[in-house]
């Protein structure tokens, strides 16, 4: 019979958090792509630009409501708990519908900033990605500058990210 008693385990690293947004993204791709799909047949969607931008709130909403979801009932997406990695308050308790939507749309600062960027600046080619690529990087740097290595929309929603200790086997 396996112990219960837990294994303490450090705050997760930068890399396993950007392991878990890897793996997130693949996941959130079937996500988001049953509800384009519920979206074309409900509304019977001929064409890919019908409707595009009623299809675009729709997918950011779904995408809201699944995150905040997770987050304030566990703390942990299906991501997260592969990677052994929970969303807490700064306090240590569960994170409340408030802090998750706020952590959710401050989490778009890792990209809507570069894109603005290249909308505005007409970019093209190479410069298209190079440019939301340089964002999110200096985004993901700027958990170095913080002491206990927290991305900045973590520390402006008063949210954590904790490693869920390993389940010690006899």
């Amino acid at each position: 019979m396996p112990d219960s008693s837990p294994v303490p385990v450090a705050p997760p690293s930068v890399l396993r958090r950007l392991a878990v947004m890897l793996y997130e993204g693949m996941l959130l791709f079937g996500v988001l792509f049953i509800a384009g799909w519920l979206f074309g047949t409900l509304l019977q969607q001929r064409h890919a630009l019908y409707l595009r931008g009623i299809l675009q709130y729709w997918l950011f909403f779904v995408m809201g409501a699944y995150f905040i979801w997770f987050w304030s009932h566990g703390g942990q997406t299906l991501a997260m708990k592969t990677w052994r990695v929970r969303l807490v308050a700064e306090d240590g308790s569960r994170v409340s519908v408030l802090q998750a939507s706020a952590r959710f749309l401050l989490s778009w600062l890792w990209v809507v900033p570069g894109l603005m960027l290249a909308w505005r600046f007409q970019a093209q080619g190479w410069l298209l990605v190079l440019i939301p690529a340089a964002n999110v990087v200096i985004w993901a740097g700027l958990c170095w500058l913080d002491p206990s290595r927290r991305f900045v929309h973590d520390r402006l929603a008063r949210t954590k990210l904790v490693g869920v200790p390993e389940l010690k086997k006899k």
